[in-house]
């Protein structure tokens, strides 16, 4: 595709999650256009045509004019994160090095309560009768000290094959420091099982911790038959569908790919959407001048998302757990550091044995949904509370197009109302202060656990559920103030908006500060980098061709166990000169995240990873034309126990730049609603965003 093409045409971004596919269609002229359905998770095209159309009738267009109008398709998923959390994964079998069979069984990591013994010791990801140990033996220096046993190898294959193993994972011993026998497993794979996908550890991610490395090798073999099918489908409808141009993938480290790079490697789309986020909360706070840290919060249908950006960087981090820390899987590959928690808007509530009140992790998704949906679901949400508090208007949830049942939802509710002795609004608030607090136990794991003082950020406010009750999470936290776009239930899908392609690749070279190998390391960034202008050369000739390189390596002090990501000076280390530069940024960095440093320990460096970034034509945001901003009525909502107010109803269309709308107030977007407690205030600025202030708002009670 030709660059000057690029920069013309207009551009669709998809964010397909758990509850709902949300649509962002970008014109020439900057105009952000918004499509939400119900994900449909038989075949994800459905729901996905069913945004489209509605973003296209918005438009005043069919959906074949839209799609011949865009240039650029950039699809973003959970269907690899639901797979892995849910265990709907293919039946994998893990090859290791004869002796090392329990990498994935020991694992890395601690335990939170060291005490307590009735919780059980989790399972690996890829159980242990289906680990195949291998004849052979790697040293740390490459050296072969125990030839591959083809002969035993090939039997292991023709035994993977009897037993109907539908992928295989492979992670031998220090393949990356000599990968010659893993190579010749990835051939005898293909000669004996042609057509059963494979992943080598070495290829995918060469860094030194083997548990990190055997974990995302299993983790990838396992979601490719899944992954593959599920895109090469998409690829193929929207095809037929009429779409022509470039279609590329949201991907875990915040930026995007083509469709081919990520069908070779579909772990990179884990938790791609969680990654998008702070891509569009770092342009949401650029526009608005912001220069405080930011947190971006995503509240969706199943889970709340929080992750930092602070001077204007993306945390990224190679310690991201599907599920819970140490009990679920470690993903082991970059990833931006965003943390999640089960308190969506879907997010069911429920009692103990003890008849405590609990949210979440449960979710009820989009089938059957919340009760108030009227779709079979029966459990008590988020939703469905936030509908009994007077949050929500049942005749305007998605601009109208899907009214709610209060009756379901006050009769789900109940539920829990009953076993307390409370009335049904107590405990809908009860289960929005649950919730609540769920979510700025979130925050604090990413702010205060990090260094940095939560009343020192702005937050910026996205997913379908965000509005309903970011103003008082945000008055707990003692935040500088709060920016929710009139796009925040689509902020993921506006991230993908906002990104650029991207690709890394790694080599593991563990070096310490006290004796560094300067030509060892330059070694490594040409391998890295030859790797990365053959990506280059492959999206030149497709137009783009604006790139940037970053550099980045893991280390930590030489006493230490965990790492952290420390930025190069430069693109090789040159001189004694580069090298204290690392060490000082080093330094630096362990100062501000743990408040100490130790200048008179080593630093050990360990993977060394370059970043090529290709930049896109980048979308701006332009705010659509207002109305009359006065009060659309009225409405008695819950703000705090025995309190009800009457909050002047705002709608959104009516709202122009500079309009001042003062809490108790609620603001109804056609797919998000804006809740303003009594002294709250909210500006609609020029880059099309609320911009809340807090300073005469107070916390409920």
């Amino acid at each position: 595709m030709a660059a000057n093409r690029q920069a013309q045409g207009w551009r669709i971004s998809v964010d397909t999650g758990g509850t709902f596919t949300d649509v962002v269609v970008a014109d020439d002229a900057g105009h952000f256009t918004i499509g939400k359905a119900l994900t449909t998770p038989g075949r994800i095209y459905h729901g996905l045509e069913a945004a489209l159309e509605t973003a296209a009738a918005n438009l005043g267009l069919a959906l074949d004019e839209l799609l011949a109008r865009a240039d650029l398709f950039i699809y973003g998923t959970t269907r690899a994160t639901n797979a892995i959390v849910t265990g709907n994964i293919a039946r994998t079998a893990f090859l290791t090095t004869y002796g090392f069979p329990d990498i994935l069984v020991l694992r890395e990591g601690g335990k939170f309560n060291p005490h307590d013994f009735s919780t059980p010791y989790p399972r690996p990801y890829v159980p242990r009768r289906h680990t195949f140990e291998i004849t052979e033996r790697i040293d740390a220096g490459g050296q072969v000290v125990t030839p591959l046993d083809e002969a035993q190898a090939r039997e292991v294959i023709a035994t993977l094959g009897e037993r109907g193993f539908e992928a295989c994972a492979v992670s031998l011993l220090w393949a990356t420091a000599n990968p010659e026998h893993e190579q010749r497993l990835g051939a005898l794979l293909e000669e004996l099982l042609p057509g059963v996908p494979y992943t080598l550890s070495h290829a995918l991610n060469p860094i030194l911790r083997e548990y990190r490395r055997a974990s995302s090798t299993a983790i990838d073999a396992s979601i490719k038959p899944l992954m593959q099918s599920h895109l090469r489908d998409l690829q193929a409808d929207l095809r037929a569908a009429g779409y022509a141009g470039e279609l590329l993938v949201s991907t875990t480290i915040g930026g995007c790919i083509d469709v081919e790079s990520v069908i070779a490697k579909p772990i990179h789309t884990v938790r791609s959407g969680p990654a998008m986020g702070p891509v569009a909360g770092r342009r949401y706070a650029e526009l608005e001048a912001r220069s405080e840290p930011v947190l971006v919060v995503d509240t969706g249908g199943t889970t709340f998302d929080v992750s930092l950006v602070r001077d204007g960087a993306i945390g990224i981090t190679q310690e991201t757990w599907l599920g819970e820390r140490f009990t679920g899987h470690m993903l082991g590959v970059p990833a931006v550091d965003a943390r999640s928690v089960g308190s969506g808007g879907g997010s069911i509530a429920w009692l103990d044995a003890a008849n405590l009140l609990h949210v979440g992790p449960q979710s009820a998704g989009a089938e059957p949904g919340p009760a108030c949906y009227a779709r079979g679901g029966s459990a008590p949400t988020v939703t469905d509370a936030a509908l009994v508090l007077g949050y929500l208007d049942p005749a305007f949830f998605l601009g109208g197009r899907m009214p709610l049942d209060v009756a379901a939802a006050r009769s789900a509710i109940e539920r829990i109302a009953l076993p307390l002795g409370i009335s049904i609004e107590e405990a809908a608030f009860s289960i929005f202060a649950v919730s609540n607090e769920t979510m700025i136990n979130a925050i604090k794991d990413i702010t205060v656990a990090e260094g940095v003082d939560p009343t020192e950020a702005v937050i910026v406010a996205g997913g379908g559920a965000a509005g309903l009750n970011i103003v008082p999470i945000a008055i707990e936290l003692g935040a500088r103030g709060v920016v929710v776009p009139r796009t925040a239930s689509v902020l993921s899908a506006c991230g993908m908006q906002f990104s650029d392609i991207q690709a890394e690749h790694s080599a593991a070279v563990p070096v310490r500060s006290d004796a560094f190998d300067r030509e060892a390391v330059n070694r490594a960034l040409a391998a890295i980098d030859a790797q990365l202008d053959t990506f280059a050369a492959k999206l030149a000739a497709r137009g783009f061709t604006q790139t940037t390189r970053h550099y980045r390596v893991d280390a930590h002090y030489a006493a230490q166990v965990w790492d952290i990501s420390v930025d190069l000076p430069g693109t090789r280390i040159a001189s004694p000169d580069d090298e204290a530069a690392l060490a000082e940024a080093f330094h630096g960095a362990h100062a501000r995240i743990f408040q100490v440093d130790d200048r008179a320990s080593a630093i050990e460096y360990l993977s060394w990873t370059g970043r090529l970034s290709v930049s896109l034509p980048q979308a701006t945001v332009r705010a659509s034309g207002g109305g009359d901003a006065a009060a659309a009525g009225t409405r008695e909502v819950l703000f705090d126990l025995g309190h009800h107010h009457q909050a002047a109803v705002v709608r959104g269309d009516a709202v122009a730049v500079g309009d001042v709308i003062d809490g108790p107030a609620i603001v109804e977007e056609a797919t998000t609603t804006l809740v303003l407690p009594p002294g709250a205030r909210a500006t609609l600025s020029p880059a099309d965003s609320y911009v809340v202030e807090l300073a005469a708002a107070s916390a409920p009670a």
